[in-house]
């Protein structure tokens, strides 16, 4: 498939493109913050503004004013209905303005990355959600938790499993909940998928296979500065992969191989792997084989079972999802899956249960990623 890099158009407007056209290239995220409170009145006038009526929602904090919080996590505050916008977090005035004019902030409730941490004296937020460039996770929902707020980290939590300990050990000590940004646990295709292969519907799994691509644009990105990202797709779009593979099975690896691909932009993938592929062991002997790549397009999850088999040949996008069985295709409605997380999340914390997708989860995955990174720097077999 040919594909066009076009200006600044990166992965994040890629995931959103999947739902018309599987394999266009990514948008880009800035690293500025912002809070947002969910509103569950969908607005009939297109005005972005909020219902501040409700005290009952909990206002949510997102902290990270990129493509991701502006194309999706905005328009998807609009939609829940246990939560509410409560203000922002930015370094960018002129963004600020933006977003206080947009959504009706007042500005006791705009803060920036100085005063960051008097959040904890606005009882109008209850979680702050972060969405900035991936080393720079652990640091914020450090702070957050020490702020006294329950906290959502995008993927993937973190660049190093030491980073997701202190995540943790940081919420649990403020008593606040943390939970990790995996939107496709609530979304229908792939909670299909692990449905078929949790409860066995085709039998035993026999096989399964991953892929998530695209092409990266701007060199200068910060997804490809390793200090910043913590890797190259592997990190970005290959935890989606990983993700599939753990919940379709309801299992974790026990071991992994790997092999990075050949780099044909030595200047663009100085730091960061251009394609990567990696062999998952299961228990039972199940081998699960996945690849992503900044230089291709695909986006699929497959699993090949003793009686039939089952995939999603646009698994991963934020809208778009295709999928079937041996029995025929898949036909399952279309949800705003960042708004049924953050519900979630907020019903998580109302009636004091576990999140489905906390932090515990988010180590784990930084751990199989880091498993195939070594794997693929020493050509061994790495037991996890």
């Amino acid at each position: 498939m040919n594909k066009k890099v076009i200006g600044s158009y990166s992965r994040r407007k890629f995931l959103h493109d999947l739902s018309i056209q599987a394999g266009m290239a990514a948008l880009a995220m800035n690293g500025a913050a912002l809070i947002y409170s969910c509103d569950d009145n969908k607005d009939k006038t297109n005005k972005d503004s909020v219902d501040k009526s409700n005290q009952k929602k909990l206002g949510v904090a997102l902290v990270g004013l990129g493509g991701y919080s502006s194309g999706q996590l905005g328009p998807a505050l609009r939609e829940t209905q246990n939560c509410y916008l409560a203000g922002i977090v930015t370094g960018t005035p002129a963004k600020a303005d933006t977003w206080k004019s947009r959504y009706d902030i007042p500005e006791k409730s705009i803060y920036n990355y100085e005063n960051f941490d008097t959040i904890k004296d606005n009882p109008d937020i209850d979680i702050v959600y972060v969405v900035l460039p991936n080393a720079m996770h652990a640091e914020y929902v450090v702070r957050a938790a020490k702020a006294g707020k329950h906290v959502i980290c995008e993927k993937p939590m973190a660049v190093t499993v030491d980073d997701c300990d202190r995540m943790i050990a940081a919420c649990n000590a403020a008593g606040k909940m943390l939970s990790i940004g995996y939107r496709l646990h609530f979304e229908p295709y792939n909670k299909e998928m692990a449905r078929l292969g949790q409860q066995k519907v085709y039998g035993n799994l026999k096989k399964m296979s991953a892929g998530f691509a695209f092409t990266a644009g701007d060199k200068n990105q910060w997804r490809l500065k390793k200090a910043l990202s913590g890797g190259g797709p592997l990190m970005d779009v290959g935890i989606y992969c990983i993700q599939g593979m753990c919940y379709t099975t309801g299992m974790e690896p026990i071991a992994v191989r790997a092999q990075e691909g050949a780099k044909t932009d030595l200047e663009r993938f100085s730091e960061v792997e251009q394609s990567l592929t990696w062999q998952f062991e299961f228990p039972g002997g199940l081998i699960a084989d996945g690849k992503t790549s900044y230089a291709e397009g695909y986006n699929f999850l497959k699993a090949e079972a003793e009686k039939g088999s089952f995939e999603l040949t646009s698994a991963y996008g934020y809208s778009g999802q295709q999928g079937r069985t041996t029995e025929g295709k898949m036909d399952f409605p279309r949800v705003n899956q960042q708004a049924r997380q953050m519900d979630d999340f907020a019903d998580a914390i109302r009636n004091k249960r576990q999140t489905q997708v906390p932090g515990e989860m988010g180590r784990r995955d930084v751990k199989l990623l880091q498993a195939i990174y070594k794997a693929m720097k020493t050509g061994e077999r790495i037991a996890i």
